[in-house]
């Protein structure tokens, strides 16, 4: 009777899976690009510092093996077929965006110029929904203390702005012909 208590009575049910494999597969493939390609478009800005589709899978991969991994009904191979299914996405995603320059594009989005030559480029701003404060803070930052003294700033694919500064006036010009 104790025992019970601590041997499942049907060991089959802990390592077969119980949903067909196909089913998983197709599941795991939806929710993964709608996700992603829905944060994709509207959270860059939320992902930043961190890769959205490294964020994506560790979330993912969170959710589809806790089933497994609770005994809740679930069997073990269940979880690790999505999470496997999860991770050929996030690996055929990648290597699509390294291979082919038209699904770059699309997987990882090219740099959004927000500042040029010192003035904010408000539709661009506006499409990534970010504050004066927010930019500021960025700009902070990276060591820029107006906006005036930006020649271009991005948002980059991953959500980050990258700022190159205006030369100032006495500087000397930076010998960019060399290379180290």
């Amino acid at each position: 009777m104790v025992l019970s208590f601590w041997v499942p009575d049907n060991w089959s049910a802990v390592f077969l899976p119980s949903t067909p494999l196909l089913e998983i597969v197709v599941r795991g493939s939806i929710i993964y690009l709608v996700l992603f390609f829905g944060l994709r478009t509207l959270m860059k800005r939320e992902a930043a510092g961190v890769g959205l589709s490294d964020l994506l899978v560790l979330v993912l991969i969170a959710d589809a093996v806790q089933n497994g991994m609770a005994g809740e009904s679930t069997a073990v191979a269940d979880a690790l077929v999505l999470a496997g299914t999860i991770v050929g996405w996030d690996w055929l995603l990648s290597y699509l965006a390294f291979r082919s320059p038209a699904l770059r594009r699309l997987i990882r989005p090219r740099p959004l110029l927000l500042i040029k030559d010192g003035r904010l480029l408000e539709k661009n701003v506006a499409s990534e929904m970010l504050t004066i404060e927010e930019i500021m803070g960025q700009l902070r930052a990276q060591g820029v203390e107006r906006i005036e003294d930006v020649r271009e700033a991005y948002m980059e694919s991953n959500g980050i702005i990258t700022v190159i500064p205006r030369e100032q006036q006495g500087e000397q010009k930076k010998d960019r012909s060399r290379i180290f």
